[in-house]
């Protein structure tokens, strides 16, 4: 199975990166499947139900959400009526919508995609993580239930994504964690044959700061002091992510490609 999963997506830049070029990229390389992480994509905080179909409609068959899963007032109500969009497993448990789903791909695969929250330096504490993705893993065997799974690790500290990482080594296809905007360059598989990367970076203007105009972030960090909010950056962007090939029958990695396509970072392609 060829997968893609594209970092988080910051403002209408990111946007309008995915509404322009995913449609490519799934033709160019052949994508059986593909996951954003979208909860930057309305004005760089939460996302919209508008802005979640315009991903989707773009070519992305699941939106993963993150902390800012219902910053977006309208995610509360639209979320039920979209099973492609899913928040976090460890959300509040009164939260709407649903942290994991096992979705169709072509050729009559079957493939589960989930989403946990982090909680170390995360500002509120939320339920275990790993205890979350072990119960789904157990009940989503590799090469039983599912032909590939891919778990998106949302949080700040690297340490708990190589944790994830390695806690469900061999269990499933894909783990990969967002939230910093910063690509990380540790794309591997790991000895169970698990594809992990720390970090898939944004899908989002570089020249920024983690995707917002950089005048009141400098602002804040040379004067202390601050005279408006954050806006995301409007520059060209670049699709930040993580390119996976799995065995249909085993659902390990047998290929994992670090993504930056164009803006400022280096490009790169399967």
């Amino acid at each position: 199975m060829r997968i893609l999963f594209l970092g988080d997506v910051v403002g209408r830049a990111g946007r309008t990166a995915i509404i322009e070029r995913l449609s490519r990229l799934r033709e160019d390389w052949r994508l059986d499947f593909v996951v954003v992480n979208g909860e930057n994509a309305s004005n760089g905080i939460g996302l919209t139900g508008a802005h979640a179909k315009a991903l989707l409609g773009a070519g992305a068959d699941c939106v993963t959400l993150g902390d800012h899963a219902f910053d977006q007032r309208d995610m509360m109500q639209f979320i039920d009526s979209e099973p492609r969009v899913l928040r976090p497993l460890n959300y509040a448990k009164t939260a709407p919508g649903k942290g994991a789903r096992v979705f169709d791909v072509p050729g009559g695969r079957k493939i589960l995609v989930a989403q946990v929250l982090g909680q170390v330096f995360m500002k509120r504490a939320f339920d275990d993580p790993f205890s979350a993705v072990d119960q789904v893993m157990r009940s989503h065997p590799l090469g039983g239930l599912v032909n590939a799974s891919l778990i998106d690790i949302h949080c700040e500290a690297t340490s708990e994504k190589m944790g994830m990482g390695h806690y469900c080594d061999g269990r499933a296809s894909v783990v990969v964690g967002t939230h910093t905007h910063v690509p990380t360059g540790d794309g591997v598989i790991l000895p169970g044959g698990t594809a992990f990367q720390s970090d898939a970076g944004m899908c989002g203007d570089y020249n920024s700061v983690i995707g917002m105009d950089k005048v009141e972030p400098m602002r804040r960090f040379v004067t202390g002091m601050s005279k408006g909010r954050f806006s995301p950056a409007e520059g060209e962007a670049t699709l930040s992510g993580l390119y996976v090939e799995t065995d249909d029958r085993t659902g390990k990695a047998s290929r994992v490609v670090m993504v930056r396509q164009g803006g400022l970072l280096q490009q790169s392609t399967p």
